[in-house]
């Protein structure tokens, strides 16, 4: 039962997709994915709150794949394997942080691979 109220509830907040903006737009410091041109504050309520969900979700499954990464690169089977203190260095990360990254990767690989998804 908690299963598939999670999966209905992240259909429902499932966010909008993020467009890619021109690079005349992009490179305008006011210009931010056409909000500024919305004068309904409805509206602009919608879409900046829209934008905001898909921002937060783009941000979660990055770290993810950070996470992914980290333990991938620390796998200890891995000859040219890098220490935390290594991976902390790339990610601009601290040591300890580093650590508890490549944990959360290998949790996320182990229910990959449980699932058949790697």
């Amino acid at each position: 039962m908690a299963e598939t109220e999670r999966s209905e509830q992240q259909r429902r907040l499932r966010p909008a997709p993020l467009l890619f903006e021109p690079a005349e737009a992009a490179s305008d410091p006011e210009h931010f994915f056409d909000l500024e041109s919305i004068e309904d504050p409805r509206e602009l309520l919608a879409r900046s709150t829209e934008l905001t969900l898909a921002f937060r979700a783009a941000a979660d499954r990055a770290v993810e794949y950070q996470a992914v990464a980290a333990a991938q690169l620390a796998d200890p089977r891995r000859f040219d394997r890098l220490t935390t203190a290594d991976i902390a260095e790339r990610a601009e990360w601290t040591e300890d942080y580093a650590r508890k990254m490549v944990e959360f990767g290998r949790d996320l690989l182990k229910g990959a691979d449980r699932n058949g998804e790697l």
